[in-house]
Formats: C-alpha cells, structure tokens, sequence
C-alpha cells in the first residue's frame, strides 16, 4: 500500500468538532499515512478554543506549521503531498483560493494541490450560500477541488455532536482514497 501525505488546513469557520474528528480518525489510519502537515489560522484556533472549550489540538501527533511558514515541505509540488482537506473551510479562505490568492499557507498549498492535479477538499461550512460563494465553489470545482459541504446525514443514526461530525468526515475519508470502517446504506 502506497501511503499518502496529507495536509489538513483548519480555518475560522464555525465548526472545530469537524477537524477534531477528522485529526481523531487520522490517528486511527496511521499505517495508511506517511506525514500529515496541519495549518490553523488564528482565527481557528479562536474558534477551536470557543466551540469546544480546550487547545486539544495541541495533543497530536501531527507536524504543525506556522500560517505564514512558506518553508513548509507542501508550498512546493516537489514533496508531493497527495491530499489537502480544508475543514472547515471559510468562505474567505475559498474564495481566495478560487482566485488564486496564495497570501498564506493555506492559500499556498490549495494552489499547489491544484496546479499539480492532486486531490483539494474544502468543506464548506457556511449557510445560506450567497452567489458569490456558489461561484468561488463553481470556480474551485472547474480547477480540480471538491466541495463537500459539511452537511452531515442521519441515516446512521448518530446520537452525539461527535457521531454527527464523523458522518462528514466518514466521506471526507472516502472522498481522499482511505479505506476505514464506516456506516454505507444498505451494507451490513
């Protein structure tokens, strides 16, 4: 098995429970990952200390880089980082990435996932969507990226904030080529 380097960007958008439960089931598919670069924006962590109540994301086992580090490995095509998951995803964020706007580390790598024809997956948190954010989607879709709104599903009956989460992060999983145990419809 080829093993995949991740990059995990987390912005101020409401929604830190998402990127808490995506960083718990990265942990758990350590044998299928080779290096997981994370970036927070500062308005992130605010958010991350708001919603739930700790700075847990200091507990793991993740290499952090700085939101304006353009020495970290993934500003570059050349380290060949597969996958970049922006979750949550701000709609400034994306509508900078839409045109290109390389101001920060976030900005940076999603450019480079993009011109490198790598996989970019921004889940959007934002409601209702305004014209504007449609078109940033409708222009990072055009360029290779993938939206995956964070709209979770129920079918699988989650009963906490937490299960509720993982329903998204489940197909932000699937969605980036990780074979993990998770609730399919109609499969027992």
């Amino acid at each position: 098995m080829i093993k995949k380097k991740v990059i995990v960007a987390v912005t101020g958008a409401s929604g830190s429970v998402y990127a808490k439960v995506l960083f718990d089931q990265l942990q758990k598919l350590k044998d299928q990952i080779e290096a997981v670069g994370v970036v927070m924006s500062d308005n992130a962590k605010e958010v991350w200390r708001f919603e739930l109540g700790n700075q847990a994301y200091n507990d793991y086992d993740f290499t952090f880089y700085n939101k304006n580090d353009f020495n970290a490995p993934f500003a570059s095509g050349s380290a060949k980082y597969d996958t970049m998951i922006i979750i949550p995803c701000s709609m400034g964020t994306l509508g900078r990435i839409a045109h290109g706007i390389s101001n920060d580390l976030i900005s940076r790598a999603a450019d480079v996932v993009l011109k490198e024809r790598r996989k970019l997956i921004a889940v959007v948190r934002d409601t209702p969507f305004s014209l504007i954010h449609i078109n940033n989607m409708k222009t990072v879709t055009e360029a290779g990226g993938i939206i995956c709104p964070a709209n979770p599903s129920y079918y699988s009956l989650p009963k906490t904030i937490e299960e509720v989460a993982g329903t998204v992060v489940s197909r932000v999983l699937d969605l980036a080529g990780f074979e993990q145990e998770s609730y399919r419809w109609q499969e027992k």
